[in-house]
């Protein structure tokens, strides 16, 4: 997978910045004084809720994400919302903090005060919903997103067996199983809050599926997903914006993701906890990945660095790649480690795929790049994936110029170019090997998943991955 959106896709958040910290506002009131569910009280139910209580995951039968479910409760019975009786129902209670410690959020801190006072108010007040009508819709399992036209995408990723492929939608992951002659059938849809996904990522025993994503300028949400129950194991709500560039560590105990908010995090998967936290980014952290041993995190950015940290200690170590003013043009969206030794492969806005040491083996100097192992040939446009062969003798890498796509497979002994992926048609925003490195799936703007020969660069199959209203076939249709 490894990549990053366009600039021109990132401008669509920015646009929404001014949301970005409603959930921690003090109590605000609508123009005739009335606090406002939509715009008030949901997005801290948003922040805080409904990461336990989701239409894929109702801890206690409750969903939280549609006031229906709020109003109908859950397994116990008792009612969580009384209109004008905020004593009568249980939400108060579960919520109110005393000597620092509140029933919920479960495994978090307690809402603020100013947050629990615009709660009471908005009970009091009569519990009204004011959500608008376009903003109504609720997609799970049973009520999956509908398409008229398939939507950009953003990530794929082959499980480590190969039997499965995983690509972004629309509120949900999509997974295919791929025959031998490139053909897709869809095996199982995995829905849930995010209307953005940003990076899909199995874990190396391919038992689980990480998933970041989010609103833009609302919520940015970390989900774990179990592949073969297809069902949602862990749900965190990370930040107001979308978070990006998940990576597991080899033992498959932690998940790694960017930030919006330029930090770079880490969870433990058991438990959801938070291990990792660091900010030295100046911009957004669009992906990253750990060392073989895993005891190492690597992050790059849009502010053009690539930066190498220590998991337990949280300790910044050093810049990997230039320091110096205009060595490197642009921001860098991808990256991916070579799978038996710390080298690491990056793309960014130059278009320059490169290969760097993970670790500095002489001082600093201003001026040097000394980590730069090769550079490839630039593919046209700004590269968006870059990924590793599991072989480690293949690097792909994918770009987009003006809509239009390249894929492009590189020998890394020699540096040259193996194959230029035929046929494609638009610009390509994410790119992988099958395990075998035999094959190559990709997609982006046009919304087409396209199966190629890694090696010849031929064609195989195409196929659009989400169901289509108009009745078109999921199933990949052989190249001409």
């Amino acid at each position: 997978m490894r990549r990053a959106l366009p600039l021109s896709v990132f401008c669509l958040s920015l646009l929404t910045l001014a949301a970005v910290a409603r959930a921690e506002d003090a109590p605000q009131a609508t123009e005739d004084g009335a606090v406002s569910y939509y715009r008030d009280v949901r997005p801290i139910f948003q922040a805080r809720c409904f990461g336990c209580h989701q239409p894929a995951k109702p801890q206690g039968g409750l969903d939280m994400t549609n006031f229906t479910g709020l109003l109908e409760g859950g397994d116990s019975g008792d009612p969580v919302v009384v209109a004008s009786d905020p004593e009568e129902g249980t939400l108060l209670e579960q919520i109110e903090a005393v000597d620092g410690v509140a029933e919920m959020p479960k495994d978090g801190n307690p809402l603020t005060a100013d947050q629990f006072a615009l709660i009471r108010r908005w009970l009091e007040e009569g519990a009204k919903d004011d959500t608008p009508a376009a903003d109504t819709a609720i997609y799970d399992a049973d009520n999956p997103p509908q398409y008229e036209s398939a939507p950009l995408i953003t990530s794929v990723d082959f499980s480590p067996d190969g039997k499965l492929l995983a690509v972004s939608g629309y509120h949900e992951v999509l997974l295919h199983e791929i025959d031998a002659d490139g053909k897709a059938q869809l095996a199982g849809r995995l829905v849930g809050l995010s209307e953005r996904i940003e990076s899909a990522m199995f874990s190396p025993d391919g038992t689980r599926l990480a998933v970041t994503g989010g609103s833009p300028g609302r919520l940015g949400e970390l989900q774990i997903w179990n592949v073969a129950d297809r069902e949602l194991e862990r749900s965190i709500s990370v930040t107001y914006d979308t978070i990006y560039g998940a990576s597991w560590s080899p033992d498959g105990s932690l998940v790694a993701f960017g930030c919006g908010d330029n930090t770079l995090r880490a969870i433990r998967v058991e438990d959801g906890e938070q291990v990792f936290y660091q900010r030295t980014h100046d911009d957004w952290v669009l992906d990253s990945v750990f060392s073989v041993q895993g005891d190492h995190l690597v992050s790059v950015s849009r502010d053009r660095t690539m930066k190498l940290n220590h998991v337990a200690t949280q300790r910044f170590i050093d810049n990997i790649t230039s320091i110096t003013p205009g060595a490197l043009k642009g921001g860098l969206y991808s990256v991916d480690r070579h799978p038996e030794k710390d080298e690491l492969v990056i793309g960014g806005a130059d278009g320059v795929p490169k290969i760097y040491k993970m670790f500095r083996t002489q001082a600093r100097r201003i001026g040097d790049d000394f980590n730069l192992i090769r550079k490839f040939p630039a593919l046209p446009g700004r590269v968006f994936s870059v990924q590793f062969s599991r072989d480690g003798r293949h690097i792909v890498a994918a770009s987009s110029k003006d809509r239009q796509g390249e894929v492009w497979v590189y020998d890394v002994e020699t540096g040259k170019v193996q194959s230029k992926l035929a046929g494609i048609e638009a610009g390509v925003f994410t790119a992988a090997f099958s395990p075998d490195a035999k094959r190559v799936a990709s997609g982006g703007f046009g919304g087409e998943v396209y199966l190629h020969d890694a090696m010849t660069g031929e064609l195989l199959s195409k196929f659009v991955p989400v169901p289509l209203d108009k009745g078109e076939s999921l199933a990949g249709a052989a190249a001409p």
